[in-house]
């Protein structure tokens, strides 16, 4: 019994490790960079340094997941959803934990400054930074966290346009509105999802002070609104074709429809469409620009 024990723990321990990059963030911060870096990119572009940007922004990503988990441990410790995470468990030291996160940062800064430059080095610290001292310590203070935490959230293309070519120009920017935008109903349907959680965990969020619903809902309807005029402007721009602007004024439409009727109905199931909602969205906003980029 005490081998299958000790075969066990190294997978274990791989595992805890792997979740303190929180995967699935981490991969939407590298698809979001990718978006960017082919926007940016007039040819074809080459694989190396592509993969090597994408490497970079990833480990960063990472490194900061890691160590926002850090910061949030007694957080973590009170909400039914997180408190099974690596350190309020205990399956992990804090000094293992700080260790990691500042090792895949620092690699991370590392391969973008010598693969991608100084600029996409400089916006990779400037999001880590923002994400875990300007954005954590606001969760536990006030709604407004949110808004202040879609900013290094919508960073990650303006990373890949900078990595590509070494500046940052108007596309860039039509980027991280659209990714800007995108955050408020995403995450304003996740507190909504999980408001009993978030309250015991201390945090106040927007769906956790609004206890009728109806300004959380009017918030993502607003944002979802100001999301599809955005989200127009690359196919206005000349930064992708018709197929784009009919797919994306489609998909906005559908976006839309889900927060109106979360607006009305204020249902956890309600929440959850606009939640699994926005994830197809943006996925396919990613694959339509891609694929149509004039």
């Amino acid at each position: 019994m005490s081998q299958d024990v000790v075969a066990q723990a190294p997978s274990a321990t791989g595992r805890d490790y792997l979740e303190l990059t929180k995967p699935r963030i981490t991969l939407m911060v590298v698809l979001t960079a990718l978006l960017g870096y082919v926007l940016a990119t007039p040819e074809r572009p080459q694989l190396l340094p592509l993969l090597l940007a994408l490497l970079g922004t990833g480990l960063v990503a990472a490194g900061a997941s890691a160590l926002n988990m850090l910061l949030e441990e007694e957080t973590d410790g009170r909400m039914a959803r997180t408190r099974n995470r690596p350190l309020p468990a205990g399956r992990l030291r804090t000094r293992d934990v700080l260790l990691f996160g500042l090792a895949l940062t620092l690699t991370g800064l590392i391969v973008l400054e010598a693969y991608s430059g100084p600029l996409a080095a400089a916006l990779a610290l400037l999001t880590w930074a923002s994400y875990l001292f300007w954005y954590t310590p606001l969760k536990t203070r006030t709604s407004l966290a949110t808004l202040v935490g879609a900013i290094p959230g919508a960073l990650p293309p303006v990373i890949g346009w900078a990595a590509a070519r070494g500046t940052v120009e108007g596309g860039a920017l039509v980027l991280f509105a659209i990714l800007f935008l995108w955050q408020i109903p995403h995450f304003l349907a996740i507190a909504s999802i999980y408001r009993e959680d978030y309250a015991k965990g201390g945090l106040p969020m927007l769906p956790v002070l609004d206890k009728t619903g109806g300004i959380t809902g009017r918030q993502a309807v607003l944002h979802s609104v100001c999301l599809l005029a955005a989200s127009l402007m690359p196919g206005l721009l000349g930064m992708a074709g018709r197929v784009y602007l009919v797919g994306v004024t489609l998909l906005g439409a559908c976006l839309l429809g889900t927060a109106v009727l979360w607006a009305v109905q204020r249902t956890p199931l309600a929440a959850r469409k606009v939640f699994l909602g926005s994830l197809l969205y943006l996925t396919c906003l990613c694959i339509l620009l891609i694929a149509d980029r004039t």
